[in-house]
């Protein structure tokens, strides 16, 4: 009996031993500090270099390219190009060629003009420029060597230049062609003269003159020729099927100088303009009665 008290003693001391070990790790891990999950820091940026900016220098003014001639734009005697204007269609409207224009105004290529460019439509004054070279007509020279003739051309001389009474009388006309009238002149719905007739018929020059244009660069006159009569009057032969002349060359009063056609044209005729200081005016007040 004693030996099993004794036997049961020493088991309640080794389960109180493990009780206790127990009991020491259990509190050991109970009390344990507790761990904080911290992110890790990240380190100290580093400060961006500084960057130098050089500043631009000040743009320079840019220069505006003007068209030739503007410092005459709105005097007298001068012409600004307007869209679809032609230097043909601007001599013709002022009675003017287009050489004497593109060496008055200094066009380089008189088939290149441009919008806003200022051209001189009038002579350089003092120019005393001789516009006509008509060709000699038998017994003028003799006529002109005469003490009178050379009187009243030394008058002559003295006066202006563009005398309307005198330039209208100074020129005697002839029909271009022997058609009949199809249509009469109108300031606004036909500026000259339309003539009936067959391809091929001649197309008379209307007074002396010379030749200032030969092509077919207006628009609406098909292949046009323009003679130049004085310093007042031209006249406009168009939709013609050939050209017979070339430009500068001086003709007659009723040469041939051109075959009627219908160019640019519903049908054959000739359009016929006189141009008064470039302005159209009824051809019908300067031709002789038929």
């Amino acid at each position: 009996m004693t030996r099993l008290n004794q036997r049961f003693g020493f088991g309640l001391l080794v389960l109180a031993w493990v009780a206790a070990m127990l009991a020491g790790c259990s509190s050991t891990s109970l009390n344990r500090a507790p761990v904080e999950d911290r992110p890790a820091r990240a380190p100290a940026s580093t400060p961006a270099p500084a960057i130098s900016v050089t500043p631009l220098p000040a743009a320079a003014p840019v220069a505006v390219k003007q068209p030739q001639g503007f410092e005459n734009a709105g005097k007298p005697g001068y012409y600004t190009v307007k869209p679809g204007d032609t230097l043909l269609r601007i001599a013709l409207e002022n009675g003017q060629t287009t050489q004497d224009i593109a060496r008055w105004s200094q066009v380089e290529n008189p088939n290149r003009i441009e919008v806003g460019q200022v051209l001189r439509v009038v002579p350089p004054l003092g120019s005393n420029e001789v516009v006509v070279r008509p060709v000699a007509k038998p017994g003028a020279v003799a006529a002109a060597s005469s003490p009178a003739a050379a009187s009243s051309g030394a008058a002559s001389s003295s006066a202006p230049a563009s005398q309307p009474a005198a330039a209208d009388s100074d020129i005697t006309w002839v029909w271009p062609a022997s058609g009949a009238v199809l249509a009469g002149f109108d300031e606004v719905k036909n500026k000259g003269l339309d003539i009936s007739g067959n391809a091929g018929d001649p197309v008379l020059a209307a007074a002396d003159g010379r030749v200032v244009y030969v092509g077919a660069g207006l628009r609406g006159y098909g292949n046009l020729i323009i003679l130049k009569h004085n310093n007042v009057f031209l006249t406009a032969y168009a939709h013609n099927q050939t050209l017979l002349v070339k430009e500068d060359q001086s003709v007659l009063k009723g040469q041939k100088i051109a075959q009627m056609g219908n160019s640019d044209a519903d049908r054959v005729k000739l359009h016929f303009e006189v141009r008064r200081q470039g302005k159209p005016v009824d051809p019908a007040r300067y031709l002789p009665a038929r």
